[in-house]
């Protein structure tokens, strides 16, 4: 299992249901073939941090998932107003 952390710039005061809304849009545009396990959003001072627990083979293998996650997630994430903002560590 693997963790790989993705910083998501936009809003800073979110509606505490925004953590909800973005872990659905994502889970709502990743296959099995992604192999996510787990998600986790919590609101930072950039905007948002997503944790996805992937299961890989690698840390690069993880990190290729996740972004290949978040390149299918990325116009519903915008119509939120979140884009990604650093690379995926």
């Amino acid at each position: 299992m693997h963790v790989i952390r993705a910083t998501l710039a936009g809003p800073h005061h979110v509606h505490r249901d925004v953590p909800a809304v973005l872990t659905d849009l994502v889970w709502a545009h990743t296959t099995a073939a992604h192999g996510l396990e787990h998600l986790r959003a919590r609101a930072s001072d950039d905007g948002m941090d997503l944790y996805l627990f992937l299961r890989a083979t690698s840390e690069a293998a993880a990190l290729g998932q996740a972004h290949a996650i978040l390149t299918s997630a990325r116009t519903p994430l915008r119509a939120f107003g979140y884009t990604i903002a650093a690379p995926l560590r």
